[in-house]
C-alpha cells in the first residue's frame, strides 16, 4: 500500500475541490517555496559568537552560516576602520544588509498562512450554495454533484486549507525562532568587537 495517492485520486481530489483548488495549490507551493528560502537562509553555527570571533581573526573560519559570515564581516571590519564610533556605526549598517537577507519571504510566508484558510473557506461557501440549490431544486443527484457534492465541496475545501495553513504556521514558528536567535548572535557578534578594539 503506497502512502502517496495515484493519479486518479489526485485528479478526483481536484475535480472534488471545486474553482478554489487552483488558487490553493498555489498557495500552498508558494509557501513552501518561501519557508524552504527561509529555513535555508537562518542557518546558524553551532559555535557561540566568541569562538566564532576567534576562528575569524586567525582566518580559518569556512562555515557558511549567517553568524560565521557576520563574524568575518566584523573582524575585517575592525581591521579596517579607525575609531572605535566608527567601527559600531560600520557595523550596524553592515549587519542591517544581514538581517535583510535573513528576513526575506517573511511577511508572504505570513500572508500566504493566512490566505489559504481563507480560500478553504470560499470554497466551502461554494459548496454550500450548490447545497442550498440542490435543495431549492429538490436535486438530490445533479451533473454539479447536488446535496451531496455540495456538502463534500464544503467540507474538503476548509480541509485543504487548513492542511496547507497549519504545518506551514508551525514550521513558520520553528524559522522565526531560528531568526530571533541569529539576531541575537548578530548583536554579541558586534559588542564582542567593539570591545575588543583598543
Amino acid at each position: 500500500m503506497s502512502f502517496f495517492p495515484d493519479a486518479l485520486t489526485l485528479t478526483t481530489y481536484y475535480e472534488m475541490g471545486g474553482f478554489v483548488m487552483p488558487p490553493l495549490i498555489l498557495v500552498g507551493v508558494l509557501l513552501w517555496y518561501a519557508l524552504t528560502a527561509r529555513f535555508i537562509s537562518v542557518r546558524s553555527s553551532k559555535r557561540g559568537p566568541r569562538e566564532l570571533i576567534k576562528e575569524a581573526k586567525k582566518k580559518s573560519l569556512k562555515s557558511r552560516s549567517v553568524t560565521a559570515k557576520a563574524a568575518i564581516i566584523a573582524v575585517e571590519v575592525s581591521q579596517t576602520v579607525s575609531t572605535r564610533r566608527q567601527l559600531k556605526s560600520v557595523l550596524t549598517e553592515r549587519f542591517w544588509e544581514i538581517e535583510k537577507d535573513i528576513n526575506q519571504h517573511r511577511a508572504l510566508v505570513r500572508v500566504l498562512i493566512v490566505v489559504a484558510p481563507l480560500l478553504g473557506l470560499l470554497g466551502t461557501i461554494d459548496g454550500m450554495i450548490e447545497t442550498f440549490k440542490s435543495l431549492g431544486d429538490m436535486a438530490l443527484f445533479s451533473q454539479s454533484g447536488g446535496i451531496a457534492g455540495g456538502i463534500s465541496r464544503a467540507l474538503f475545501t476548509t480541509q485543504i486549507g487548513l492542511t496547507i495553513s497549519i504545518p506551514g504556521l508551525m514550521i513558520g514558528r520553528i524559522v522565526e525562532r531560528k531568526q530571533q536567535n541569529i539576531i541575537r548572535e548578530l548583536d554579541q557578534i558586534k559588542d564582542l568587537v567593539w570591545v575588543y578594539r583598543k
